[in-house]
């Protein structure tokens, strides 16, 4: 069976990340979901948007019989 050995470049970087302080779950700052916009079943506000070709488009015309689902994407681009 071979011997494994750690190369002196990863015990430098153990030693420089052993002791980086971690993130604490239970420290960390709890988010109101429920105010950060439209909630599940929600009724969203009629909108009248243009996409990328210039068409205009809103609510009303997107809905289907059993509604429209909307979600939001941020991309990493803008």
């Amino acid at each position: 069976m071979r011997e494994l050995r750690a190369s002196p470049l990863i015990a430098v970087l153990f030693s420089l990340f052993a002791g980086a302080p971690q993130s604490n779950p239970a420290a960390r700052t709890r988010i109101d979901v429920s105010k950060l916009g439209p909630q599940v079943g929600e009724r969203a506000l009629d909108f009248d948007l243009k996409d990328q070709d210039g068409k205009s488009w809103t609510l009303q015309s997107i809905a289907g019989p059993k509604g429209a689902m909307l979600v939001f994407f941020r991309s990493a681009d803008w």
